[in-house]
């Protein structure tokens, strides 16, 4: 071995053998001696550094090259194991490495795809002219004045499609709730139970009860049916302003029955706007309502009448 080669491997063990165990943090010793001997590291490489900054073309970035070789020479030496190879040859691909990363960084251009294209690698910081003729900075010439504007509105609008159609949820679910509500309570007409004639000594077949406050299968997807149609009406008559002859083509619903639909819509709609717990943003810019409920009229009462 040369006596480059020699020394870089006695400053690297200088290193290695300063460095603390586990977590511990070092002592002013240590990091005196780590010190010292990394700048011996670097004056020793200092004529390869030069060389490999002059083969990549980055003599016109030469600060920045030599950061880079000093990084790769302390990455080198947190992962050199000298039972594997030398550390010259270890150090010399790290550092291959590094400026090959600056010069795809700062000089784009110099790539056969950037060649093809005509492509020129400039600076944010560049000085050029604006529209009106004076100097500004590059960065201050793409810089969207509108920006911020547009993302501000894009937001604004999701925001509000997203709270339509959980306004839009709650009205279908409080429909379903009530006519579920109003199913149940319905009386039903009870089937005729057919007995067939059975000989004498033969058990008398039972027959089993019909559910008194079950709902047909057949009603409940009826149900379904209005709701998706009501909610189709709602979103696009009061959310999309769709003409009502548009909603009648494709619903099959006369105007005026739009026109109930829609408005009912809109008065539940403000209500459970402003008594529900997740709209209460909302609330805040109305005043809040209740929902409607039927109550039942008490009965009359009648005095009691008394003989003269």
């Amino acid at each position: 071995m040369s006596k480059i080669t020699v020394a870089l491997e006695a400053a690297v063990a200088a290193v290695i053998a300063n460095k603390p165990e586990g977590d511990a943090r070092p002592t002013a010793r240590q990091r005196a001696e780590v010190d010292k001997a990394f700048a011996r590291i670097l004056k020793l490489i200092a004529p390869r550094i030069r060389h490999f900054i002059r083969q990549y073309g980055l003599a016109a970035h030469w600060d920045d090259a030599e950061q880079a070789c000093a990084i790769a020479v302390h990455r080198a030496i947190e992962a050199y194991e000298p039972e594997k190879a030398q550390f010259t040859t270890f150090v010399n691909w790290q550092i291959r490495g590094e400026l090959q990363s600056l010069r795809f960084r700062v000089m784009t251009d110099q790539r056969p795809s950037a060649k093809k294209v005509d492509a020129t690698t400039i600076s944010i910081n560049a000085v050029t002219y604006g529209p009106d003729g004076e100097e500004a900075s590059l960065e201050a010439v793409i810089e969207d004045e509108n920006a911020l504007a547009c993302t501000e509105s894009g937001a604004s609008d999701y925001l509000a499609q997203r709270a339509t159609l959980s306004l839009v949820d709650s009205y279908v679910d409080h429909l379903r709730t009530t006519a579920i509500g109003q199913l149940r309570r319905r009386p039903r007409t009870k089937k005729k139970v057919v007995i067939h004639p059975c000989e004498i000594g033969d058990a008398i077949p039972v027959q089993a009860r019909p559910k008194v406050h079950g709902i047909d299968a057949e009603e409940l997807e009826k149900l379904e049916q209005r709701l998706t149609r009501n909610r189709e009406i709602i979103e696009r008559r009061l959310f999309e302003i769709a003409s009502p002859s548009t909603i009648e083509d494709d619903a099959g619903v006369t105007k005026e029955r739009i026109r109930q639909i829609t408005k009912r819509a809109a008065k539940t709609i403000a209500e459970l706007a402003g008594t529900e717990a997740k709209f209460a943003m909302m609330a805040a810019y109305r005043r809040p309502g209740v929902l409607r409920t039927k109550t039942r009229k008490p009965a009359p009462v009648i005095a009691p009448v008394t003989s003269l």
